[in-house]
């Protein structure tokens, strides 16, 4: 037995690491470290959630950011980006497609557009949650005050996703303008999970200047948080960020890091990424064997899709989300897998 392998049957056991125990997990990693973490990580997800994969629609409704981080494509100094806005009706119009679909859980995502403020989304929420009683709400629209979150909130808003994407300041330093706060950003993690989201986190697995010791410290804090939902994918660049010559992220670490998330917290919400399946043409697949138990397709209208790109060559541009729903529930199914029709809330 190596070291490795003690270590993934320590995490199992007591779920959790020390920093230089988890240094020690992902230095030098080999593919049977991480077949012997998916087996566990597989019969923890059936364990949970049996064979049932949970979707949730993404409508993708503004690609307008006033933040400029360096690995985005839709960061604002992009001035090669093509910027669109969705108006309420489109929105909704996407949310009654994905229904007769059957998705019951509505992302709604953007960047940090000023044109879409809280009051604004709160009204949009609330005929969301008027039109669809049961269905679920998720926002991820990035950073906002105590105040703002509170009336998402109060408006019926379910769950909120807002990646970390670092636990360690000096690397998100690295990654983002100085305008940008690292504290900031934890401090709005900690105020959803307090107003009652459901709230989701996450990091980019080989984002630049990122370690062992960086993804260390990302174990540590999710051990910490204990967030409902870890979105976690492969840093893939962009052609017209600063990041464009950077390497990507490993398939094989993403997949390794989404066994030891589902290890580490086994009632954990865990999504296959979109850009584990742009890495991968069975990256989505694989990310289920791995532990993941969510899959989230796109509602946005393929007219827009291309112009959200966060990075280069994202899949599923083009199909309807029928097509999408059918593609998915087909993946699904070529890995003992099927698609659940629910809002797929998180329980203990």
């Amino acid at each position: 037995m190596t070291d490795r392998i003690a270590l993934i049957d320590k995490l199992n056991e007591q779920k959790t690491l020390s920093h230089e125990e988890w240094v020690s997990l992902f230095e030098g990693f080999t593919d049977s470290d991480r077949a012997y973490a998916a087996a566990i990580a597989k019969e923890l997800r059936e364990k949970k959630f049996g064979n049932k994969i949970f979707i949730r629609g993404i409508v993708e409704f503004s690609n307008y950011c006033k933040n400029d981080c360096f690995y985005c494509g839709i960061c604002r100094s992009n001035k090669n980006a093509e910027r669109y806005r969705l108006t309420e009706d489109d929105i909704l119009e996407c949310c009654a497609e994905g229904y007769d679909s059957g998705f019951r859980t509505f992302v709604l995502q953007s960047g940090e557009d000023p044109a879409y403020p809280p009051q604004r989304m709160a009204e949009l929420v609330r005929e969301i949650k008027l039109r669809y009683p049961d269905c679920a709400v998720t926002l991820s629209i990035g950073e906002l005050e105590r105040a703002e979150y509170q009336l998402l909130r109060d408006a019926g808003a379910d769950r909120y996703l807002l990646r970390h994407e670092t636990a360690v300041r000096a690397h998100y330093e690295k990654l983002h303008p100085s305008f940008m706060s690292f504290e900031h950003r934890m401090g709005c993690l900690r105020t959803l999970k307090e107003l009652g989201f459901q709230t989701g986190t996450g990091m980019m697995i080989g984002s630049p200047f990122q370690t062992a010791h960086e993804l260390a410290e990302d174990m540590i804090f999710l051990k910490e948080f204990q967030p409902h939902m870890v979105g976690t994918g492969p840093f893939l660049p962009h052609r017209d960020t600063i990041f464009r010559d950077q390497p990507k992220g490993s398939y094989e670490l993403t997949l390794f890091v989404l066994a030891l998330v589902r290890i580490m917290l086994p009632n954990v919400l865990l999504p296959a990424t979109t850009a584990l399946g742009t890495i991968n043409p069975r990256g989505r697949e694989q990310g289920v064997l791995h532990g993941a138990n969510v899959i989230m397709p796109n509602l946005s209208p393929t007219s827009v899709r291309k112009k959200y790109q966060l990075y280069d060559n994202k899949i599923c541009t083009e199909d309807s989300s029928e097509q999408c729903k059918g593609c998915i529930a087909a993946r699904m199914k070529s890995v003992g897998c099927e698609v659940e029709v629910s809002r797929g809330d998180y329980s203990e």
